[in-house]
Order: structure tokens, then C-alpha cells, then sequence
């Protein structure tokens, strides 16, 4: 190795260098509680503790590299780092255990690229013998015009390995990460660390009334990473029963959470009483003690959230202060375990809600397919991206994508209650521009964080877009809120966005609303709509436009015969920014639509005659349509009471269409009135009132919807 460099050198190498006598114990040598050569614990009986050994246990070491991220000088002469095989001209990352090797070399490569230091990393390096050493790893650009890195290693104390592994392990509120780096952090008093915990707390589930015998473990993290005997317990294995169960009783004498030191296998076979659990929980055949320490969460009582466990070989037993620095390691945090595993039932609930307002199908004249993905699994919550596409019982479809502000359960809330209302305001027969009237009032409700349900989140800018098609017409009528255009592609393979003009989000202040616009524009079978949000297009390297115009150039390469899910996949995947940084949500609708022998419309004067001819025309219709007598009567009566209705309370012409579904036959009467149709309580001595009733018995459902120039009552009758 090389020696320290003068003190007139400045690079950060030699400066790490230059600090290593005040750390390294004079002459060289261990002492009595003091590192050797495998670390710092010990290898004869159990010593009393030497209180000066914490001064001599913090070792620094220094390590250059270069470009390529190999060593071109270190200083690693303390006795701590002996068995490092770390000269000159050997890669760094083969001094890692396999599993760390990429997010290490990630961790250099960024240093090298920004400049920026990383600093105070949790990290194990391999000896040649295979054992590990637990270090603080930082990692600190070269100074100019020097190239390359200077990674500075301390082989640390053990107060600064509790505040380091505190503060390590509460960077992520992902339960399996932050259980990894619990076990990663425990490594340093053992050979093997692992993590069990509470089946509920691993699903998110609440754990505070919970009886404390009926504790369901699961392995959530083992270090280090390598290939066990068969039968050994490894993440996302449940433990045996009786295993659970001993393992629970074991640390909850008299009821309170104690550590418990098993010294060997022996014991270990004899606590548990079966050879079978013993290789569950014993990482090889030889003899070795474990640590148990349990993962309390404070309270009354004090709730057990699961097992944190340190294997050590039988000839190394663990010293009272050892034992003293684990349980307050294991205290400072399990309050982070806790943390994720709200995170965890929070972020279960967010995604159920999603899946619920996913599409779940198309239709008869639409097919429907869409993908929704979350920005990062370990993201702070899942995002208000939605999608929704649902049929009315007009007929029609409506499709719907909106993006909430912000992350979490609160963005949840309000991206429910958005969907929600917007689903039920499309099937009370409202227009598109409407129904995002309504949800502009609702957004700006909700931002009263005394009255609104997401009290003290606010969800002002949040966007929508709603499209209904219409499959006789073959049309689409669509009003935005802030939201990016759709992409159209037609028959002929033309794809782009379609020309709707910007508007405010929903919440916008008062001064800066305006009238929603009501977009219809023609989309003939096989045609093809993609409404989609932000997080799919937005991406540093390119602008909003190039975005959008990528996304028409992956819809418009979908066949006519392609499965549309598997389509939409691959567009996502194609057009997605490689570096995510939102949600992505991207819906695709591929018209169908009725086949024109398969639809009947009149226009008919508001005259007395208007019922009877509708009556023929109907019944010449059905008779073509070879429809049953007892169908063809009922739609004969129901047409007949509808014309008269709008003859007798309505002016202008009257509309009467008949449509041929898969489930039966749907009527329409439309009229110029604005008066709303309800059913009311016939008396039997009065002259009318009689036309709903029957329409009401006659039918399976009926309802109504609101045009520019009236309304139009719908019925559908089964074949």
C-alpha cells in the first residue's frame, strides 16, 4: 500500500490521509475490546468492556480511483481493514458483495457526473477470507486538475454506527427497504442479520389490538446475500408456526418485550423442539448463536411489530454492551419500521381505489383498454391519475381521465370523489361541459380546509377530460378542463391531436373562468381515441409538443387486429420517459359503433297524428327486425305514450329513433321541451298521468338526457 502522502498535497485523498493519525491506535496494534482483524468483536470468552475502546474502534481509510473506477492509490493500514484486497490497479467494486455492486457503482458514477459528494453511506466491504466489514462510506469527487474519486472509509464506532444506521434506515418508506437496511445495519455485530416481522405489519394492516399470541411472522430481510441450505428461511418466507409462536413467547416473557440470547444450535434445537424449525432458522450446520431482539412499538401495552435476529458463530459470544448497543439500534427504529408500514396500508388503499375506477371492459360498440402506472414503487404515495370509461343507459360511452394534484391518500379522496361525481352526472343524462361545472364547484368546496373532505390538501388545478361516443352517430362530443389534448387516429391511419382549446384547471380563480366548450367531432368505426395524462408525454429532453406528437406516432402503428391491451402496453413503453417522474395513465378506445341496418330514425311534425304514425313506422320496422309480438306490443305502447307526451307539453318536431342492441331494443323520443319527466302517484279518477307509469312497467330502465335544442326520453325495452 502506499504510504501518506506529505502534507503539502491538497486533494481530498490526502486530506482523508493526512487526518488517519489521529485515529489509529499508536503502534498499530489491538487491544483487549478493540477491533482485529475480522472487526470488532471478540475472539475469546467474554471480556469486560474497556472503556477506552470506542476511541480506537473509529479507523479511517482512504481509497483513490480513477475513471473507470479503479484503485490507483489507498491508505488502509489500520488493522481493521486488513484482509481488504485493495491495491492498485484491482476495481473497487470487487472489494462489494454481489448485491451491491450496481447501486454502488451507480452511487460512483453520479459523483464522477455531478460533482457531488455522497456522503455517510451504510456499506459492507468483502475481506479475501469472506468476511465483511461495516464502514461509512463517502464518496468525494477529485480536485481539479486531479481525475477521478476519493472514497473515505471509517470502520466505525459503535454510537456513530447507531446514528448512522438510524438515519439510513429512515430514508425509504418502503417496508422491504427499510427492513433490508435495519438487517444491513445489524450486520456489523454478526455474521447473519435478519428482519421478521408481523404478517399485518408487512400488509399494511393495523397491529394495535391485535393479541400478541397470535403473531404471524414473515421474513422481510436477510443479509448477507448469498445461497442458504435448503429448508432456511429467506425473504417473503413465513416462518413455521411453531417457529412464530416460540419466537414470539420467547421475547415476550411475563408478558414484556425482552431480548434473548441463545448461545448455539444446540440450545437453539432444544428451545424449539424440532430439527425442521432449527434448519428454518439456523443459516448453516454450524454452531451458532443468535441474538432475538424484539421490534416494540411503544404504547399500552406496547405492541410487537416482529423479530430482528444476529447470528454469530458459537465462539463469539456477544458482550453485554453489544447486546446494550443492538436493542437501542433496534428502539430508535422501529418507529421507521412502523412509519412504512402505515406507508405501506396507505399506498394499498390508493392503488385499490385506482384498480376500482380502472375500465373494467368495453362494450358492444366500443372495446376499451388502458394501463396506469405509478411513477416509483417507493414513491410517497401513489398519484390522482385516473381513468374511467363506463356505458349510460342511453347507449352512449362516456370516457373520462382527470389528474388530481399531488400524491397520497388525500389526492385519493378527492380523485374519488371526482370520478365518482362525474360517473353519476354523465348517467343523469348531463353534457360534458356540465358535468365539469359541477366538478369546478366541487374542487374549489374542497379547498376549504374547514368543510371539505381532503381538509387541508388542496386540489385547485387539478384537470379532466371527458369524451361521450355516440355509436349511431358515430360522434364524439368531449369538453377538457385544463387537460392535454386527446389523439384521434382515423380509419385511414391520420393521427393527431385534436384542436381543443386550452382552458383552466378545475379550482381556477374566478376572474380566469370561462365556459366549457363542447367539442363534436366524427370518428367512424375503427377509429381510434388515446386520452391519456401528463406523466405520459412530459419529458425534460423534449417539449410538450414533441411529446404529444410521439404518442400519435405509437397510436397510429396499432392494426385494426392488434389486442388492444397488449397495444397499450407497448405504447406506454415506447413513449414513456425513461426517467419517470409521474404517474402514467393512458386509456385507448377503439370505435365500433351500430351498424347502420341495425338503427331507425323519424322526424315527425308535433301534430295529433304524430303517435299513430310513429306507431307504423315502428311496427313496419320490427316485422323487418322479426322481433317477437309480445317485444313488438310493448314497443309500440311505449312509443306511443312517448310522442304523445311531447306532442301534448312540447313545440317543433319530434324525433323518434330505434336502436337494436345485444340486450334488447332501445327507444328514443326527442322534443324541444325542457320540463324534466317524473313518475307520479296515479289517482284513478284523474284524466292523465297514466303515460310514465306504463312507461315504467313496460321497460328495464328509462331515463333521460339533455340536448341544445330540448331533451330527449329514452327507454330500453328486453328482446
Amino acid at each position: 500500500m502506499d504510504s501518506t502522502p506529505p502534507p503539502s498535497s491538497s486533494s481530498a485523498f490526502d486530506l482523508v490521509s493526512r487526518a488517519l493519525g489521529r485515529y489509529i491506535p499508536r503502534g498499530g496494534a489491538t487491544t483487549a475490546g478493540s477491533a482485529d482483524a475480522r472487526g470488532d468483536r471478540p475472539t475469546g470468552p467474554r471480556v469486560p468492556d474497556d472503556p477506552t475502546a470506542s476511541r480506537q474502534e473509529q479507523i479511517l481509510g482512504a481509497v483513490n480511483l480513477d475513471m473507470d473506477l479503479y484503485i490507483t492509490r489507498c491508505n488502509l493500514d489500520a488493522p481493521v481493514f486488513r484482509g481488504l484486497e485493495a491495491g492498485a490497479g484491482k476495481s473497487f467494486v470487487e472489494l462489494l458483495p454481489p448485491g451491491d455492486v450496481a447501486t454502488v457503482t451507480r452511487r460512483l458514477r453520479q459523483v464522477l457526473q455531478s460533482g457531488e459528494a455522497h456522503v455517510a453511506r451504510i456499506q459492507r466491504l468483502r475481506r479475501g477470507d469472506g468476511s465483511e466489514l461495516v464502514v461509512s462510506m463517502s464518496i468525494l469527487p477529485a480536485a481539479a486538475p486531479e481525475e477521478g474519486l476519493t472514497v473515505s472509509l471509517i470502520a466505525m464506532a459503535r454510537r456513530l454506527h447507531l446514528y448512522a444506521a438510524e438515519t439510513a434506515i429512515g430514508t425509504s418508506l418502503d417496508i422491504g427497504e427499510t427492513a433490508q437496511s435495519l438487517a444491513e445495519s445489524l450486520l456489523a455485530w454478526g455474521d447473519v442479520a435478519a428482519v421478521d416481522l408481523d404478517f399485518a405489519v408487512w400488509t399494511g394492516e393495523g397491529v394495535s389490538g391485535k393479541g400478541q399470541g397470535r403473531i404471524r411472522l414473515r421474513r422481510a430481510a436477510l443479509v448477507p446475500d448469498r445461497a442458504w441450505p435448503e429448508g432456511y428461511m429467506t425473504p417473503g418466507d413465513d416462518l413455521p408456526g411453531d417457529a412464530s409462536r416460540l419466537l414470539t413467547q420467547a421475547v415476550l416473557r411475563d408478558d414484556a418485550p425482552q431480548t434473548i440470547v441463545i448461545p448455539d444450535r444446540e440450545a437453539v434445537e432444544r428451545v424449539f423442539g424440532s430439527p425442521r424449525v432449527a434448519r428454518a432458522l439456523v443459516p448453516s450446520d454450524r454452531s451458532a448463536g443468535v441474538a432475538c431482539i424484539p421490534l416494540v412499538l411503544d404504547g399500552t401495552p406496547p405492541v410487537m411489530l416482529g423479530v430482528a435476529e444476529v447470528w454469530r458463530r458459537a465462539d463469539c459470544p456477544f458482550r453485554d454492551s453489544e447486546l446494550f448497543d443492538l436493542q437501542e439500534l433496534v428502539a430508535r427504529t422501529a418507529h421507521h419500521v412502523d412509519l412504512a408500514r402505515q406507508h405501506q396500508r396507505e399506498h394499498t388503499q390508493v392503488l385499490a381505489l385506482q384498480r376500482r375506477l380502472l375500465p373494467r371492459t368495453g362494450g358492444a360498440t366500443v372495446e376499451i383498454a388502458s394501463v396506469y402506472q405509478p411513477a416509483t414503487p417507493d414513491s410517497a404515495g401513489v398519484g390522482g391519475d385516473w381513468v374511467n370509461s363506463f356505458p349510460l343507459p342511453d347507449g352512449r360511452t362516456a370516457l373520462v381521465v382527470g389528474d388530481v394534484v399531488g400524491h397520497g391518500l388525500g389526492a385519493a379522496a378527492t380523485m374519488g370523489q371526482l370520478s365518482m361525481e362525474a360517473r353519476a352526472l354523465l348517467s343523469a343524462g348531463l353534457a360534458p361541459d356540465e358535468v365539469l361545472e359541477h366538478l369546478d364547484e366541487t374542487v374549489s368546496m374542497l379547498d376549504d380546509a374547514d368543510s371539505g373532505l381532503a381538509a387541508g390538501y388542496s386540489a385547485l388545478g387539478s384537470t379532466c377530460c371527458i369524451a361521450l361516443y355516440d355509436p349511431v352517430r358515430h360522434d364524439v362530443a368531449l369538453s377538457s378542463a385544463g387537460h392535454l389534448p386527446p389523439v384521434l387516429v382515423s380509419p385511414d391511419g391520420h393521427a393527431g391531436p385534436l384542436p381543443v382549446r386550452p382552458h383552466p384547471g378545475l379550482g381556477a380563480e374566478f376572474a380566469l373562468r370561462e365556459p366549457f366548450d363542447v367539442y363534436t367531432f366524427a370518428a367512424p368505426p375503427g377509429s381510434l381515441l388515446a386520452l391519456y395524462t401528463d406523466g405520459l408525454v412530459e419529458d425534460p429532453a423534449l417539449s410538450i409538443d414533441e411529446g404529444i406528437g410521439r404518442l400519435a406516432g405509437a397510436v397510429s402503428l396499432v392494426h385494426p387486429w392488434d389486442a388492444l391491451q397488449q397495444a397499450v402496453r407497448h405504447i406506454v413503453s415506447a413513449v414513456a420517459p425513461a426517467r419517470q417522474r409521474d404517474d402514467v395513465t393512458l386509456l385507448l378506445a377503439r370505435m365500433i359503433g351500430y351498424r347502420k341496418e341495425d338503427t331507425a330514425t323519424w322526424r315527425l311534425p308535433a301534430r295529433r297524428d304524430a303517435p299513430a304514425r310513429a306507431r307504423a313506422q315502428v311496427s313496419a320496422l320490427l316485422r323487418q327486425w322479426r322481433t317477437r309480438d309480445d317485444t313488438r306490443y310493448s314497443v309500440m305502447l311505449l312509443v306511443s305514450e312517448l310522442v304523445t307526451n311531447a306532442v301534448r307539453y312540447a313545440t317543433g318536431p319530434v324525433t323518434v329513433r330505434l336502436i337494436r342492441s345485444g340486450q334488447g331494443l332501445l327507444c328514443e323520443v326527442g322534443d324541444t321541451g325542457n320540463g324534466r319527466p317524473r313518475v307520479r302517484r296515479v289517482d284513478l279518477l284523474a284524466d292523465g298521468g297514466r303515460g310514465l307509469s306504463i312507461v315504467h312497467r313496460l321497460t328495464t330502465r328509462w331515463g333521460v338526457r339533455w340536448t341544445d335544442t330540448g331533451k330527449v326520453v329514452w327507454a330500453e325495452v328486453a328482446r
